[in-house]
């Protein structure tokens, strides 16, 4: 399977009761596709998967199948601190339809790297289905290291990398070293450093608000080669992309993203998370528009200067 475009993370929307708002998450399924994205990721860390129940987690790969209806591929995030329900939840997605599978390190147990593939591999054995490796060490508390990727590169399902551990060398090195599995952009904030080395793909949590803004970046940098456009954009994008990664609050930074575009995202988060505060609302809501606005220009008037846009 080749990663194309931009893969946007869906958001769970909740109703004041935490309940699952399915509604709204057909709501955002639609929007997301009639945006133009290429992909979705369903049960993915935007999603709060680890706040729903195994049950609700399943309903929603079911759901989301159902909705999509093979209009995009889309990613089963399958992620949990045991492998045997991560096993569970991979053969789950591949019964209800998902193109892929994105599987992270099961967190708090901080397996060592022959531990890490053996996990990995047993994903593998249960659903034979492509994967993309989720590397987020600050939230796994363990890195995909070189020999982890060594040892599960033998198998061809594993067919790419989301690298979201911030670290421009860790971009580098799996640029030049592990060639054979596709890097996807998982840092926001560096879109533009992924593309510049090779990245096809975006797992852009933002694009929930940002999609066509994402898909700007996206077609200037690899569609057309056109970093100089590509500079203006991320240049445009930055203030949000830098509240969203270092507020602290980056899944309620998206979905008030949303609510500010009348998408019903509903603004509640399952805890141990807690409602944003209206000062961020405030600075996050000027930084987008502000973005949309000179991304607006730059894309209405592409022959301006870069000092101008």
């Amino acid at each position: 399977m080749k990663f194309h475009g931009i893969y946007v993370p869906v958001i769970t929307p909740f109703l004041p009761d935490y309940s699952v708002d399915e509604t709204a998450h057909a709501a955002m399924l639609e929007h997301l596709i009639a945006a133009g994205v290429h992909g979705l990721a369903i049960g993915g860390t935007t999603g709060e998967n680890y706040a729903l129940t195994p049950k609700e987690q399943v309903r929603q790969f079911a759901f989301a199948n159902e909705v999509i209806a093979g209009r995009v591929p889309w990613v089963a995030g399958v992620n949990n601190m045991r492998t045997e329900q991560t096993c569970e939840f991979a053969v789950s997605a591949r019964e209800h339809g998902a193109s892929a599978l994105l599987l992270a390190v099961p967190p708090y147990s901080v397996p060592d790297q022959k531990e890490l593939a053996a996990h990995a591999l047993k994903v593998d054995q249960a659903s034979g289905l492509p994967i993309m490796l989720y590397n987020f060490p600050g939230r796994s508390g363990a890195e995909m290291g070189h020999e982890f990727l060594e040892r599960v590169g033998r198998s061809a399902n594993f067919v790419a990398i989301k690298e979201s551990a911030g670290e421009i060398g860790r971009v580098h090195m799996l640029a030049r070293e592990f060639p054979h599995i596709q890097l996807s952009c998982g840092a926001d904030d560096l879109a533009l450093e992924f593309f510049a080395w090779g990245a096809q793909s975006w797992v852009c949590a933002a694009a929930n608000f940002f999609a066509r803004e994402s898909i700007a970046l996206y077609e200037a940098c690899v569609v057309h080669g056109d970093f100089a456009t590509g500079r203006r954009l991320m240049k445009a994008m930055m203030p949000v992309m830098t509240l969203l990664e270092r507020s602290g609050k980056f899944i309620q930074c998206v979905k008030y993203g949303c609510e500010l575009d009348g998408l019903p995202s509903g603004e509640t988060v399952r805890l141990p998370l807690r409602p944003m505060k209206k000062e961020l609302k405030r600075t996050l809501r000027d930084a987008i528009a502000t973005a949309r606005t000179t991304i607006h220009k730059i894309t209405t008037c592409p022959n301006e200067k870069e000092g101008e846009a």
